[in-house]
């Protein structure tokens, strides 16, 4: 029988070199899409192909300004030049071999993660919602204790424990009874709702130092600052969600220090690689897991970290948490010029993440800015969230903010 490796070889050498089908139109997409996918997201018909910087295109070479960013994952950019080089590389000598080796590229990672946040431990996984899981799953083993207070208007994640300390039915409501059953939802930016919620068998407060997908709800200076002093006060474990805030999105690598807070455990994920899969449970000396308790087969195998690392380097050398500061600061100050005061309630953000509160739904505006080449996206039905790659150039933003104060004009 001839080996499979030299059928496959041969097959690549042949006129079909494509590993990935290329369909003849955007219907064969969509009809596939249809009778293959299940039916979980709401989107346009329109296909992306390719994407360089702050920009891709569809299907037939149409290019748009990109202010989604992935949801806040491609902070460097589309194909940034120095990842995919270092992916290339990586792919070449070693993809996967399991966490019961030692691979250098993981331990380097987490080296790296800790000098930026500040944090002593890491715990790698492959999404945000499964460090949530992580970090929940933590804080009942070293507290002893099963308790959790959220904040309303929160988001943590989807899965079934991520998803008990996520607020809103829409999310919630098919899947109750959910797996943790003792969590209280206080009001965000009130402190004094949480001294009240703390009981005897509160493991721990999980927080988003700005709520993303509520709406870009920055929370007063302070409130960070006062829930810590109230959970170190009351011997309860702080969590902080920093999946979408971290690595430079609000103008520091990491919300929490515009208030130099230091939470007990962090969870980051998103814009650490660049865009390919990966996430992480940071935590405290003497706050982790030991050996059987936890585990992922593909956390923090050596492509996901090679790529974090390069995600990493790229926003050291380039700037761009300072970069974000200073354009979300330009982009906030041109759009409150620009924009009609009768339909903009509130503009709002930290860095490149930028909510525009409307008096009215987004929705329609979200579908004209796509017809003018530009994608944003909408939360909390009336707020236009801006999340764009932090690479974004000034003349991007400008057409940004021209062709969205049109529209709402």
């Amino acid at each position: 029988m001839e080996d499979l490796h030299v059928i496959a070889v041969r097959h690549l050498k042949g006129k079909d070199k494509e590993v990935i089908k290329m369909f003849s139109s955007p219907e064969e997409v969509f009809e596939k899409e249809k009778k293959y996918m299940m039916p979980v997201y709401k989107r346009p018909r329109i296909v992306m192909r390719e994407g360089k910087g702050a920009t891709v295109k569809d299907f037939f070479g149409k290019e748009y300004i990109d202010c989604v960013g992935g949801i806040a994952v491609n902070a460097v950019g589309y194909c940034h030049p120095v990842v995919v080089k270092a992916i290339k590389e990586q792919a070449e000598k070693l993809m996967h071999v399991s966490n019961l080796y030692y691979t250098e590229p993981q331990v380097e990672l987490a080296e790296k993660l800790s000098e930026k946040s500040g944090m002593d431990k890491v715990f790698f996984c492959n999404s945000g919602a499964e460090s949530v899981e992580a970090a929940l799953k933590l804080a009942s083993k070293v507290t002893g204790k099963h308790n959790y207070i959220a904040a309303e208007g929160s988001f943590h994640g989807r899965t079934l424990g991520s998803l008990s300390v996520t607020f809103g039915s829409r999310f919630r409501s098919v899947f109750e009874p959910l797996l943790l059953k003792g969590v209280k939802f206080v009001r965000y930016n009130d402190a004094e709702a949480i001294r009240t919620a703390i009981n005897d068998d509160t493991a721990a407060v999980v927080l988003e130092p700005i709520q993303g997908e509520t709406g870009v709800i920055v929370p007063s200076e302070g409130y960070l600052r006062e829930v810590r002093e109230i959970c170190t006060e009351k011997g309860v474990l702080l969590i902080l969600d920093e999946i979408q805030t971290g690595f430079g999105r609000t103008g520091r690598w990491f919300c929490k220090e515009h208030e130099g807070v230091e939470p007990d455990i962090m969870t980051v994920a998103k814009a650490m690689g660049a865009g390919f899969p990966i996430g992480a449970m940071l935590a405290k000396e003497g706050i982790e897991f030991e050996a059987g308790e936890h585990g992922s087969t593909f956390g923090g195998n050596p492509l996901a970290c090679t790529a974090a690392l390069a995600s990493i380097n790229v926003i050291e050398a380039e700037g761009l948490v300072e970069r974000s500061r200073e354009l979300g600061a330009y982009f906030m100050k041109n759009i409150s010029d620009e924009g009609d005061p009768g339909v903009v309630k509130e503009i709002r953000g930290k860095g490149l993440m930028i909510g525009i509160e409307l008096t009215k739904r987004c929705g329609e505006i979200v579908e004209k800015a796509l017809e003018r080449n530009i994608l944003i996206n909408c939360t909390s039905e009336s707020v236009i969230r801006l999340v764009p790659p932090l690479v974004i150039s000034k003349e991007e933003i400008d057409r940004v903010i021209s062709v969205l104060c049109e529209i709402i004009k």
